[in-house]
């Protein structure tokens, strides 16, 4: 083999590590910025004599006044608390509508299907102004369940449509002979379809808590009350005074938002793949 070929040969190994090495440095930039600036002291802050992406003296009375001056860990538990709630029914219901979708014949299912995903192109911004109305209705207002209610609203058309495609590739063959043995459709559902869609549920389930974790227009137009605030509105409002930004608590109240979807992820990630793909693939 010639010094040409080999060096060909060799500069194609290398350019997937290249980019990877290129997409970790982007991807990682953010978290590193947010590191560094929920460590730094705020005389190295704001006296711009440390160059941005360096720290000579480490401190930790960011992470102490955002313990210890706010309700960090009371909006961090209604974040929780929302996210689960609001992701179990829209699961639930995504899971049924997408079954009927894919397996039950009935006239105009397609169209329904598209309209479904339809919906979830309609931005936020337009939908929670009637939302606000029918909240108010239900004297929700400054409650946390204003959000569990209104969440699914974004949240279920792209998982029933995301699952009405994984649904489609399961064998309709599996169904067909529990039917015949006597099986209901719902406990073929519940007992055949469900167990072999997990990769499917699990996209859904990550798609739905990631949006629940982070939506911020529901949350500021229904609730006001500073102890019933999520995460992203309680950093937010709470740190930001005007035109003063305490970027110190700020980055690290941002740091400490993203840890629970990043260790999600990391553990999930083979079958958010295998979810993702089948669905947006299929039908």
């Amino acid at each position: 083999m010639s010094s040409d070929s080999s060096r060909g040969v060799g500069t194609r190994v290398w350019v997937p590590y290249l980019v990877i090495a290129a997409y970790l440095v982007v991807g990682l930039f953010p978290f590193f910025v947010m590191g560094i600036t929920a460590v730094k002291p705020n005389a190295e802050l704001y006296s711009g004599t440390t160059p941005p992406l360096m720290v000579r003296r480490l401190t930790m009375e960011h992470y102490r006044f955002l313990f210890e001056q706010t309700d960090f860990l009371r909006w961090f538990w209604n974040s929780t608390l929302v996210a689960a709630l609001s992701t179990s029914v829209s699961v639930v219901i995504s899971s049924m509508a997408a079954y009927a979708l894919a397996r039950v014949r009935f006239r105009g299912s397609t169209p329904m299907g598209i309209a479904i995903f339809l919906t979830y192109l309609v931005p936020p911004t337009l939908l929670f102004i009637p939302l606000v109305d029918v909240v108010a209705r239900l004297r929700l207002a400054d409650s946390i369940w204003s959000l569990v209610l209104t969440y699914p609203t974004f949240l279920v058309p792209f998982s029933t449509w995301m699952l009405t495609g994984y649904f489609k590739t399961i064998p309709r063959e599996l169904e067909e002979c529990a039917m015949v043995d006597g099986a209901s459709r719902f406990r073929v559902l519940l007992q055949i379809i469900l167990p072999l869609a997990v990769p499917g549920l699990v996209t859904a389930t990550l798609f739905s808590f990631t949006l629940s974790w982070g939506e911020m227009i529901y949350a500021v137009s229904f609730i006001s009350a500073t102890p019933l605030k999520t995460l992203p509105i309680g950093v937010a409002t709470s740190l930001v005074r005007g035109d003063v930004y305490f970027w110190g608590p700020l980055m690290a109240g941002a740091l400490l938002a993203s840890v629970p979807i990043v260790l999600v992820y990391s553990f999930l990630t083979e079958y958010f793949v295998s979810g993702l793909t089948a669905g947006a693939t299929k039908g």
